[in-house]
C-alpha cells in the first residue's frame, strides 16, 4: 500500500465516526472488546507506536482525550506523522480498516 492509501482508509474511518455522538462512542464495539472510544483510542496509541519506531524514539504513552470526538483528529494526524516518518503505511493501513471493522 500506498501512502494514499494510508490517507484513504483514515479518510474512511473518520468520515464515519467523526459526527457520533457521546453514547456512539460509548457504545461497545463490534467485538465487545470496550467501547468504540476504546478502540479508536488503542489506534492512536499503535499508530503513534509504529511512527515512533520509525523515528527511533522510545513510545509514549497518548493520552485519552477529554472529548471522544477528538480521537477522530487524532487518528488524522497520527497516521499523516506515521508516513512523514517513513512508517509502515502498509501495516498502518490494515490497522485503521481493522478499527472501522471492530467497531
Amino acid at each position: 500500500m500506498t501512502e494514499d492509501e494510508l490517507a484513504r482508509e483514515v479518510r474512511r474511518l473518520v468520515d464515519r465516526i467523526g459526527h457520533w455522538t457521546p453514547s456512539r462512542w460509548a457504545a461497545s464495539g463490534a467485538s465487545g472488546d470496550g467501547s468504540r472510544a476504546d478502540l479508536v483510542h488503542a489506534l492512536t496509541q499503535a499508530l503513534a507506536d509504529r511512527s515512533a519506531d520509525a523515528e527511533g524514539q522510545p513510545h509514549r504513552a497518548v493520552p485519552r482525550p477529554e472529548h471522544d470526538p477528538t480521537l477522530a483528529d487524532m487518528v488524522r494526524v497520527l497516521a499523516a506523522d506515521l508516513a512523514a516518518a517513513g512508517g509502515d503505511v502498509t501495516a498502518a493501513a490494515r490497522l485503521v480498516h481493522e478499527t472501522g471493522q471492530a467497531l
